[in-house]
Protein backbone atom coordinates (compact mmCIF):
# COMPACT_ATOMS: atom_id res chain seq x y z
CA UNK A 1 0.00 0.00 0.00
CA UNK A 2 1.39 3.09 -0.77
CA UNK A 3 2.00 5.53 1.73
CA UNK A 4 -0.53 9.00 1.69
CA UNK A 5 1.23 12.31 1.46
CA UNK A 6 -0.82 13.15 4.84
CA UNK A 7 -0.42 9.94 7.06
CA UNK A 8 0.83 10.85 9.79
CA UNK A 9 0.13 14.02 9.88
CA UNK A 10 3.15 16.42 9.34
CA UNK A 11 3.44 18.61 12.21
CA UNK A 12 2.48 21.82 10.34
CA UNK A 13 -0.85 20.10 9.08
CA UNK A 14 -1.13 18.79 12.97
CA UNK A 15 -0.76 22.03 14.51
CA UNK A 16 -3.31 23.88 11.95
CA UNK A 17 -6.08 21.29 11.91
CA UNK A 18 -5.83 21.65 16.25
CA UNK A 19 -6.38 25.62 15.37
CA UNK A 20 -9.17 24.93 13.01
CA UNK A 21 -11.15 22.61 15.74
CA UNK A 22 -11.54 25.31 17.50
CA UNK A 23 -13.56 26.83 15.06
CA UNK A 24 -13.88 29.03 11.77
CA UNK A 25 -10.38 31.11 11.63
CA UNK A 26 -8.54 32.77 8.40
CA UNK A 27 -5.00 32.44 7.76
CA UNK A 28 -3.69 34.81 10.74
CA UNK A 29 -6.29 33.49 13.38
CA UNK A 30 -4.20 30.25 12.80
CA UNK A 31 -0.94 31.05 12.85
CA UNK A 32 -2.01 33.31 16.03
CA UNK A 33 -3.43 30.34 17.75
CA UNK A 34 -0.47 27.74 16.54
CA UNK A 35 2.06 30.14 18.75
CA UNK A 36 -0.26 30.38 21.22
CA UNK A 37 -1.44 27.30 21.81
CA UNK A 38 2.82 25.91 21.66
CA UNK A 39 3.79 28.94 23.78
CA UNK A 40 5.52 30.52 20.60
CA UNK A 41 7.69 27.35 20.06
CA UNK A 42 6.04 26.83 16.56
CA UNK A 43 5.80 29.92 14.80
CA UNK A 44 4.21 29.39 11.30
CA UNK A 45 5.34 31.76 8.65
CA UNK A 46 3.00 32.73 5.78
CA UNK A 47 4.87 30.27 3.29
CA UNK A 48 4.41 27.30 5.12
CA UNK A 49 0.95 28.13 6.33
CA UNK A 50 -0.32 28.63 3.12
CA UNK A 51 1.05 25.43 1.63
CA UNK A 52 0.29 23.47 4.44
CA UNK A 53 -3.45 25.00 4.23
CA UNK A 54 -3.23 24.02 -0.01
CA UNK A 55 -2.26 20.22 1.10
CA UNK A 56 -4.73 20.19 3.14
CA UNK A 57 -7.94 21.81 0.81
CA UNK A 58 -6.66 19.20 -1.74
CA UNK A 59 -7.28 16.32 0.48
CA UNK A 60 -10.12 17.85 1.76
CA UNK A 61 -9.37 17.93 5.51
CA UNK A 62 -10.18 21.64 5.07
CA UNK A 63 -12.70 23.60 3.63
CA UNK A 64 -12.44 27.27 2.55
CA UNK A 65 -15.50 29.66 3.25
CA UNK A 66 -17.37 31.32 1.02
CA UNK A 67 -17.55 35.18 1.11
CA UNK A 68 -20.84 34.66 2.23
CA UNK A 69 -19.71 32.60 5.35
CA UNK A 70 -17.43 35.09 6.78
CA UNK A 71 -17.93 37.95 9.25
CA UNK A 72 -18.53 41.24 7.51
CA UNK A 73 -15.95 43.57 7.06
CA UNK A 74 -13.53 40.54 6.30
CA UNK A 75 -14.01 40.19 2.52
CA UNK A 76 -10.15 40.20 1.72
CA UNK A 77 -9.54 37.48 4.26
CA UNK A 78 -10.27 33.64 3.56
CA UNK A 79 -11.65 31.69 6.31
CA UNK A 80 -11.50 28.27 6.67
CA UNK A 81 -13.03 25.33 8.20
CA UNK A 82 -12.30 21.95 9.35
CA UNK A 83 -14.09 19.59 7.78
CA UNK A 84 -15.58 16.19 8.81
CA UNK A 85 -12.29 13.91 6.89
CA UNK A 86 -10.15 16.53 8.73
CA UNK A 87 -11.73 15.72 12.38
CA UNK A 88 -10.97 12.31 11.27
CA UNK A 89 -7.86 12.24 9.91
CA UNK A 90 -6.89 14.56 13.43
CA UNK A 91 -8.78 12.60 15.89
CA UNK A 92 -6.57 9.58 14.22
CA UNK A 93 -3.09 11.09 14.47
CA UNK A 94 -3.80 12.22 17.71
CA UNK A 95 -4.71 8.54 18.70
CA UNK A 96 -1.15 7.24 16.53
CA UNK A 97 0.42 9.97 19.39
CA UNK A 98 -1.33 8.64 22.45
CA UNK A 99 0.16 5.38 21.61
CA UNK A 100 3.62 6.21 20.91
CA UNK A 101 3.38 8.40 24.33
CA UNK A 102 2.05 5.00 25.98
CA UNK A 103 4.75 3.08 24.42
CA UNK A 104 7.29 5.48 25.83
CA UNK A 105 5.82 5.52 29.02
CA UNK A 106 6.12 1.92 29.30
CA UNK A 107 9.75 1.57 28.16
CA UNK A 108 10.38 4.77 30.81
CA UNK A 109 11.17 7.24 28.75
CA UNK A 110 8.96 9.56 29.88
CA UNK A 111 7.43 9.38 33.80
CA UNK A 112 4.22 11.02 33.02
CA UNK A 113 2.58 13.54 30.26
CA UNK A 114 4.02 16.93 30.06
CA UNK A 115 0.38 19.42 30.08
Amino acid sequence: MPRRKLDPLPSTAFHILLALAGGDKHGYGIMRDVAEDTDNKVRLGPGTLYGSIQTLLDAGYVEELDEQATPAGDERRRYYRLSRAGRAALKAEVERLSDLLRLAKAKKIVKRAHV
